[in-house]
């Protein structure tokens, strides 16, 4: 018997682990997928919105807010990559600049502080680049960059290090209620506890209607976008969006944390829930619209193309004749009406990698308040992630060859990735088993390349140390082999 089950373990799911991880709980975390960040959290903007664009008075807007402001510590405590660099909304009409005021004193009723309306002149002396007919921006020097598998994997291992289970591989089939506990089923065995925690992504909406009456619908929101080489990572140094539509933020241009420049995302409704497939439809709004916001961005120096699903709540649990406790444009989190001790954390979507911080907060009080557990009076706050080589010292450097040679073998060029940091990738707490796995812990094989060179050394690395056949090691999935064992490959 557990006391906690999450089920989910992207960077909401990991979030509350670490918090339930301060308290004295047996606490579990399914994930249907081989590894963390799998879903959502692996496939989004990487941005710390500063929170002035989320609707006054909203839970969204007050975790935004909060996680914003707690961001650049945590990332000193749990060692990832984080960059304040600050975001501006551009106006591209005249006639819309009373849109950026808007904004503006909604963002001061949320709580964002330094909000400035810039006209022209002061905003292309921010950003140079920026495209010709940009008339004024919001500034919001609070928002910030991050790398989300930075963040998500940061949370979930010091979740690990100070107790929290995580089953992996587990997708949940079914949950019942049995007395004052919940059962929950997975195809590799069941599972108890007093409290479920509901952090699903977008497949929330299941595992709620598995036990309530109240159902839910999510609608997958495809969102696609480019990266760009690192030679135009310079191109703009804030986060530079557009004035926001029904859909969305629209078509953003950023810098990432590892020195790349972004461009997305799309926003199109979709049913497929696996759906992170990318079409030349898309990558070319993306581009159209990219270029409204930034001169000349070269075509040919894109790298690659992915897409991620935010999970949009189309229709929220409602009792007979209407009555909802859902805010429109807000998340769902909260214990479900009819399911004592169950608690969704549901509709996570922009900006709910921003909020993540104050979310596993919010919810660990829920639970602090259902099970009144003690504190754990020996949590370990800090964690220390994977050396990186190529921004360590020359000192450094040739310290950590000394100790262990492996990190003078560059296994990655384009990033300059070493065997060393691969073995740790994998060593380490909840390591990688895979080389899509390997590629968010370390970014071997995300470079320009995009893991032509690099790849069949990481399937052998990862096949050693995990001492697995190479034909076992798998890019992602339980389909996504790279090799076939010779009676396979007869067979076919």
């Amino acid at each position: 018997m557990y006391d906690v089950i999450i089920i989910g373990a992207g960077v909401s799911g990991c979030a509350i682990a670490r918090e339930l991880a301060r308290l004295e709980l047996k606490t579990l975390v399914l994930e249907k997928a081989s590894d963390l960040c799998e879903g959502t959290s692996k496939a989004n903007s990487g941005i710390v919105h500063g929170g002035f664009d989320a609707k006054p008075g909203t839970l969204k807007a007050k975790l935004n807010v909060e996680g914003s402001r707690e961001m650049e510590a945590l990332s000193k405590e749990l060692d990832f990559p984080y960059r304040q660099n600050g975001s501006l909304v551009l106006c591209f009409d005249e006639k819309d600049k009373d849109r950026l005021e808007k904004l503006k004193k909604s963002g001061q009723s949320n709580g964002v502080e330094g909000l400035k309306v810039l006209d022209r002149q002061t905003l292309r002396s921010l950003e140079p680049m920026v495209g010709e007919k940009a008339v004024a921006a919001l500034y919001a020097p609070s928002g910030a960059i991050v790398c989300p598998f930075g963040l998500t994997i940061a949370l979930a291992e010091n979740a690990a290090e100070n107790g929290v289970e995580f089953h992996f591989q587990r997708e949940v089939k079914a949950i019942r209620r049995e007395n004052d506990s919940y059962l929950v089923k997975t195809q590799a065995g069941d599972y108890e506890a007093k409290v479920v925690i509901n952090a699903a992504g977008v497949y929330a909406d299941e595992i709620h209607n598995m036990i309530s009456a109240y159902k839910m619908k999510i609608t997958p929101r495809k969102g696609e976008y480019l990266l760009y080489d690192k030679n135009v990572g310079g191109m703009v140094k804030h986060t530079l969006f557009q004035l926001p539509t029904v859909l969305g933020k629209g078509v953003l241009v950023t810098p990432t944390v590892h020195g790349n420049l972004l461009t997305g995302p799309t926003a199109m409704d979709i049913d497929d829930k696996e759906g992170v497939e990318t079409s030349r439809e898309g990558m070319g709004q993306v581009m159209e619209k990219a270029a409204l916001s930034v001169c000349s961005i070269p075509g040919n120096a894109v790298i690659t193309s992915f897409a991620g699903l935010r999970a949009h709540i189309s229709k929220a649990p409602e009792k007979e004749g209407g009555e909802t406790e859902w805010r429109e444009d807000d998340f769902i989190i909260g214990e479900v009406w009819d399911a004592p001790g169950f608690i969704d954390v549901a509709g996570i979507e922009s900006p709910g990698l921003s909020c993540a911080p104050a979310t596993g907060r919010y919810v660990a009080d829920m639970v602090r308040k259902l099970l009144n557990p003690p504190v754990k009076i020996n949590f370990r706050a800090e964690r220390k992630g994977i050396v990186n080589m190529a921004q360590a010292s020359r000192e450094e450097q040739q310290e950590l060859i000394k100790k262990n040679p492996a990190y003078g073998n560059v296994i990655c060029r384009c990033e300059m990735i070493t065997e060393g940091e691969i073995v740790d990738a994998i060593r380490r707490p909840l390591g990688a088993v895979t080389t899509d796995g390997i590629k968010r812990r370390t970014r071997a094989g995300m470079g320009r390349c995009q893991s032509g060179f690099c790849n069949p050394k990481v399937v052998e690395i990862l096949a050693r140390e995990l001492h697995r056949d190479e034909s076992e090691i798998k890019k992602a999935g339980e389909d996504s082999w790279y090799l076939l064992s010779p009676e396979e490959g007869r067979n076919l």
